[in-house]
């Protein structure tokens, strides 16, 4: 059987005195350090959201330019092609001028070659001719 005497009120005392002693020494600063980190979480997790931010907005800047030098890049390498196409269209045209005239030139002089071979063949075919008939004939024609 339970009986309340004296021993029950110490306990009591004892238990009230505990618990306020723990409260001071031991809940109330581990409380305190879980709301402090609670709040370092809170502030870590805010900065992490500004820096998620910022990286976006950084990366949605730096792929607006990367996008930008492409496109300028690329201008720059159509004109770059135009002006050699153009460049190899006027270099072709000189070289095609070039041998035209060459072409033209070297006609002239075979036509000069030829009509000079053709005028010293007639020559020696006519001496050619003349010793022929000479020793057929077996006496000088002149």
């Amino acid at each position: 059987m339970i009986t309340i005497d004296i021993v029950l009120l110490f306990q009591t005392v004892n238990f009230l005195v505990l618990l306020f002693l723990l409260n001071i020494l031991l809940y109330k600063p581990i409380r305190k350090a879980i709301r402090e980190r609670e709040e370092e979480i809170a502030a870590s997790r805010e900065r992490t959201v500004s820096v998620d931010l910022e990286v976006k907005e950084k990366m949605a800047r730096y792929e607006e330019r990367l996008r930008k030098v492409k496109a300028e890049a690329a201008g720059e390498r159509n004109r770059t092609l135009r002006e050699a196409r153009a460049e190899e269209a006027r270099i072709l045209e000189a070289a095609r001028h070039d041998a035209s005239d060459s072409l033209a030139g070297i006609r002239e002089t075979i036509r000069t070659e030829a009509a000079r071979a053709e005028g010293r063949l007639r020559d020696q075919a006519e001496t050619l001719s003349r010793l022929i008939c000479e020793k057929v004939l077996g006496r000088s024609l002149s």
